[in-house]
């Protein structure tokens, strides 16, 4: 059978470095294909050359037997070519049949054929169950039902390969299983699909063939039903992984180092209290609109509160984000490429954002520039961030797992002593989660308190102390170990477990 999409010794470097090396590989009619790989593996550049956002620097691709050298994402969509991607590519102040429609307008006498878009549109939205007329703004639709209307774009293009970037980062559990769904329709049509994720147990459930990049080179290739987790992990990282967390190297302290009490905010969360310790991970789990991230924010002093108190070490915290943050409060947002980087920003300059005052010399406060290099230059080797010179390379060129280890170190060059930590671990891969996972438990081993909220249960059980449930903007329940997965989940949907 000839293969639709070939590559054949494809290589790609950046001013000398390889990014993808001797590409080959041919991914037949119908397939799902799951590409794995640490961030950094090479495997947004090698789409990116399908894409033709990049061209290839040797080797070829081939198209259904013909030569392929996209020169831009044009010619890839005329070929039958569609990327659902992790950041959705869609118009929020446009309708959804506007969206399916952006690249080209039916007319009819010279003028927009409305008509016929919308039932287009009709049409397509029925095929995925999606329950919105076409005029629905796009803005006021959930995560999940925008990636349908991606997929939607995808079928109105009647791509033959779709590829999914990363698809269920920003889904809940039930959003994700809708995801699903829609997948084994297209799989069944007879569409080729290329999957890409982190969730090494989706690649399992969606795919029948494996990939795994590492170093930008194709190390391990097969039919998924030869490919355990354990097999992806080493293929992934090039060793044995003991475990997927480490173990705890210290216990929490007795003494509070944060405290909420009565943490209302109407429609948002109610009547919140809770304590942290020092040297405590404590976990905080709930469904999306839980009202998780809003207590974090209401925390931080980022959105307001209209009632309760806070304090940290038994001070009172009032005031603006600047007072909490000079207590010795620290927040990961879960948003790091929209709130928690600067994204055309130098390495170095993202990594002392918020400690950049302490190098201010003199009446004027002009930035000590060696001080400055040897300060940052020392967090990015305690972080282990993989990047050239750091004074000079833009944050936004690192893989997804170290600019979130940038997002973490910017805080701890100020040396904070409670950690609200919001989806740490979100969109990266398993290597770099081990690396998060130890420098939190180094935290709380050198007495500091962490919150740290996620929507994977299986992580929280992994690294906490304790986890605290939220529903629907209250705290349901408190967990401690042995930890039980059911329950957690049930609590968090408030049903009970037998």
């Amino acid at each position: 059978m000839t293969a639709l999409l070939a590559f054949d010794g494809l290589s790609k470097d950046w001013f000398g470095v390889p990014a993808v090396t001797d590409f080959t590989l041919g991914i037949e009619p119908g397939s799902s294909l799951g590409l794995i790989g640490e961030n950094g593996a090479g495997k947004s550049t090698l789409m990116n050359m399908v894409g033709g956002v990049v061209a290839p620097s040797s080797g070829r691709m081939t198209w259904q037997g013909e030569p392929y050298a996209p020169a831009t994402p044009a010619d890839a969509a005329r070929r039958g070519i569609a990327f659902i991607h992790q950041e959705l590519n869609l118009f929020t102040n446009l309708s959804i049949a506007e969206n399916i429609f952006i690249d080209g307008f039916p007319r009819r006498f010279g003028l927009i054929d409305r008509a016929r878009i919308a039932a287009t549109a009709r049409s397509l939205l029925q095929r995925l169950d999606l329950d919105h007329a076409p005029d629905t703004i796009v803005g006021e639709l959930a995560p999940g039902e925008r990636q349908l209307v991606e997929i939607a774009k995808a079928l109105h293009r009647e791509a033959d390969l779709i590829i999914f970037d990363e698809p269920t980062t920003s889904l809940t559990p039930r959003e994700t299983a809708r995801l699903f769904d829609v997948i084994a329709r297209l799989r069944a049509e007879g569409r080729t699909l290329i999957y890409i994720s982190h969730i090494l147990g989706d690649v399992t459930r969606v795919c029948d063939q494996v990939a795994v990049l590492r170093d930008g080179r194709l190390i391990d290739h097969g039919p998924v039903a030869d490919f355990p987790v354990p097999r992806m992990i080493r293929a992934m990282i090039g060793r044995e992984l003991s475990g997927l967390f480490p173990d705890r190297s210290a216990t929490p302290s007795p003494t509070v180092i944060f405290r909420a009490e009565g943490l209302g905010q109407p429609g948002v969360i109610e009547t919140i209290s809770f304590e942290a310790h020092a040297g405590e991970i404590l976990g905080l789990f709930g469904l999306m609109g839980s009202g998780r991230s809003e207590l974090a924010r209401a925390a931080f002093g980022l959105d307001p509160l209209a009632s309760g108190t806070l304090a940290l070490a038994d001070r009172p915290l009032t005031g603006p984000t600047a007072a909490r943050i000079a207590a010795g409060m620290a927040f990961v947002t879960e948003n790091r490429r929209e709130e928690g980087l600067m994204l055309e920003a130098p390495v170095a300059d993202n990594l002392s954002l918020v400690a950049v005052r302490a190098f201010g010399r003199g009446p004027l406060a002009l930035l000590d520039r060696e001080a400055h290099a040897v300060a940052t230059e020392r967090a990015r080797a305690e972080l282990g961030v993989r990047a050239g010179r750091i004074a000079t390379q833009p944050v936004k060129a690192l893989s997804g797992g170290n600019q979130q280890k940038v997002v973490i170190g910017k805080w701890l060059m100020a040396d904070p002593r409670f950690f609200i930590l919001d989806e740490p671990t979100r969109g990266v891969d398993v290597g770099a989660k081990y690396e998060i996972y130890t420098l939190i438990d180094r935290l709380a081993a050198a007495g500091s308190g962490i919150l740290f909220i996620s929507s994977e249960v299986e992580e929280l059980i992994g690294m906490c102390d304790r986890i605290l449930v939220m529903s629907r903007g209250e705290l349901v329940r408190a967990f401690t170990p042995p930890f039980n997965r059911e329950q957690i989940l049930a609590s968090a949907f408030r049903e009970a477990v037998t």
